[in-house]
């Protein structure tokens, strides 16, 4: 292998999000969105760090995923980073479900490519967009190895005790019902990158990784393997998200369907995009609903500490799952960012050995950093997440390791 360059791309249904990255000091040539893709103000933002950092934006028509590739190839070459460059080395895929047969990254043939179809009935909104991406990639370079990093590959490593649904096993297995889990990269590059903060390798510590964002998701990492994460079949389970319920009891469902004369596709659509957040209070924005706390709000004050709630409960599951914790590591947009969501997490959890300072939690920073004060037993650090820079990473050391 010649090339240290990895073009890393996400396909989303209408968007696809790409950085390219140097490997020898994982650096970022180039970060940028299509989005829109298929309607008349498509939108194409690239940015090339490598040579200033100055954006460049298209608006007008962009017809598919195959002109979306097209001209973020375009605008690669623009900058000499062309996909017809010696350095690239690969161009790595997220992918997000890979079911219970993908437990790394993989090098994408035929076989692969038919698998990730056959997993389309449980993941319907994402892997055929990520598929889409994938033939066009390869369309583009047929020559150059094409890897899948898949959302659902950490969590593999969760015991069936975790993993299994007490229902019918004849029924689940035929249908692959089963808890999956997502935001694996995340998962796993945090939990990595918190036991660096600590000065250990991950095979000695004992994480909880708390991925939040617009979808949330927690984690109990044990030396470094997953061994139970909120999210399930679906990214539906778990904490309160944005749009999303998390648990609830599935005989709501049926309730609705019964008695509110409501179609599956309408729970769907109420469970996923309508739920969560906006639906306790109109907003998912965590900023607009700690203003509005601010300025007395009941609605947005009940939907926080229904989420803080939520959340709490999680921790303390898996501290027990987990018996011993090292750390709890907050991260994603939510994560990062909002410290009165961290501050009121770990409120009251002082005889877990868990606590937060209030002036380290305070601070802003692109770093992972310690929120918690010297004298606790469990540390609470900030771990900014870096899914890119974990399936650049994946996809580099796989194709190294095949050459």
């Amino acid at each position: 292998m010649t090339g240290t360059r990895v073009l890393v791309l996400n396909s989303g249904s209408s968007s696809v999000k790409y950085q390219l990255l140097d490997m020898r000091d994982s650096s970022r040539l180039a970060v940028g969105l299509v989005e829109r893709i298929g309607e008349q103000t498509s939108r194409l933002k690239h940015t090339p760090l490598a040579s200033g950092g100055v954006s460049r934006e298209f608006n007008g028509p962009i017809a598919d995923h195959d002109a979306a590739l097209k001209a973020v190839a375009e605008e690669l070459s623009k900058d000499g980073l062309g996909l017809d460059s010696p350095e690239l080395a690969a161009i790595g895929h997220r992918v997000v479900h890979g079911g219970k047969q993908f437990t790394e990254p993989t090098v994408i043939d035929d076989k692969v490519l038919a698998e990730i179809e056959r997993l389309i009935p449980v993941a319907p909104l994402h892997n055929p967009a990520n598929l889409t991406g994938i033939r066009t990639a390869t369309a583009l370079r047929p020559d150059l190895p094409q890897v899948a990093v898949f959302d659902t590959a950490f969590h593999t490593t969760m015991p069936e005790s975790a993993a299994r649904y007490a229902i019918d096993v004849e029924t689940a297995d035929r249908h692959r019902v089963r808890r999956y889990g997502f935001h694996g990269t995340s998962h796993a590059y945090v939990s990595r990158a918190t036991a660096k903060l600590l000065g250990k390798a991950p095979e000695e510590v004992n994480v909880i990784v708390l991925h939040l964002g617009n979808g949330a998701s927690a984690s109990a990492v044990r030396g470094g393997r997953c061994v139970d994460t909120s999210m399930g079949l679906t990214p539906l389970e778990g904490l309160v998200m944005g749009t999303r319920s998390g648990d609830m009891d599935p005989a709501v469902i049926f309730h609705l369907m019964r008695v509110g004369g409501m179609s599956a596709d309408e729970i769907d659509t109420l469970l996923n995009k309508k739920s969560g957040l906006i639906g306790l209070c109109g907003d998912n924005d965590m900023r607009e609903i700690r203003r509005r706390i601010d300025e007395g709000d009941e609605r947005a004050r009940l939907a926080f500490d229904i989420y803080i709630h939520r959340l709490k409960k999680y921790i303390g599951a898996y501290y027990a799952v987990l018996g011993r914790v090292d750390a709890v590591a907050f991260t994603a947009g939510v994560g990062e960012n909002a410290a009165p969501v961290r501050e009121a997490a770990i409120a009251g959890l002082e005889e877990l050995g868990l606590a937060v300072d209030g002036e380290l939690n305070a601070v802003r920073g692109d770093e992972p950093r310690l929120i918690s004060p010297e004298y606790a037993r469990v540390a609470v650090a900030v771990v900014p997440t870096d899914e890119e820079l974990e399936i650049a990473t994946q996809t580099y050391a796989l194709v190294g390791m095949n050459n």
